[in-house]
């Protein structure tokens, strides 16, 4: 049980990095005035003209993101992703601790970081009513409110991994818990009631 949590954990992390870099949160549709696409902070917008699409926002340059809430969405989305990559860094606490509590650290840095994706989920939806997503996606956009455009993968994949993160923490939780007791009496925490 333990291996295939640690294989589910380290794909659970390849598509949480996926979601935090892929652009395609939001998009186009049929009845866009513009074609493009926005992620947390990589945005591509098309020219009505030429029909070529121009990119820009960058991670690292916070004054290309949108919105205020692009921000924080990516900056929640981000944490949720380094908490998932130091789960996997704790593997190798397995060398040198008790299993239990090294399932149980990376249960907690799990949950962490499905409040975080949760989260990020929430906020990114409050940025829909900026200029350059009402560019693209037609002045009916509203927070909360996607106007023409239409989810795609990146975002809905964001929500799935919530779910995904939540079902990993509370399996690692139930093998920590399992690993506690196979202890031998000697090795139990001091303190506990024998009743």
């Amino acid at each position: 049980m333990g291996v295939l949590w640690t294989v589910f954990t380290i794909t659970f992390a390849v598509i949480t990095v996926v979601v935090f870099i892929q652009p395609y949160w939001i998009g186009d549709s049929v009845n866009t005035p513009q074609a493009g696409y926005f992620g947390l902070f990589h945005y591509c917008i098309g020219n009505a003209l030429t029909s070529e699409l121009t990119c820009k926002g960058s991670a690292l340059d916070f004054g290309s993101i949108p919105s205020g809430a692009f921000k924080t969405a990516m900056f929640f989305v981000g944490i949720s992703m380094l908490l998932v990559v130091g789960s996997i860094v704790c593997f190798s606490l397995f060398f040198f601790c008790n299993a239990g509590s090294v399932y149980k650290i990376c249960a907690w840095m799990q949950l962490a970081s499905s409040t975080c994706m949760v989260i990020g989920c929430m906020i990114y939806p409050d940025g829909w009513d900026s200029e350059q997503v009402k560019r693209m996606c037609g002045q009916r956009t509203d927070k909360y409110t996607l106007g023409n455009c239409t989810v795609r993968w990146a975002y809905i994949l964001a929500i799935i991994s919530i779910m995904d993160s939540l079902s990993l923490s509370f399996l690692a939780f139930s093998l920590g818990s399992r690993q506690d007791k196979l202890l031998p009496e000697d090795f139990q925490v001091e303190g506990k009631d024998d009743a």
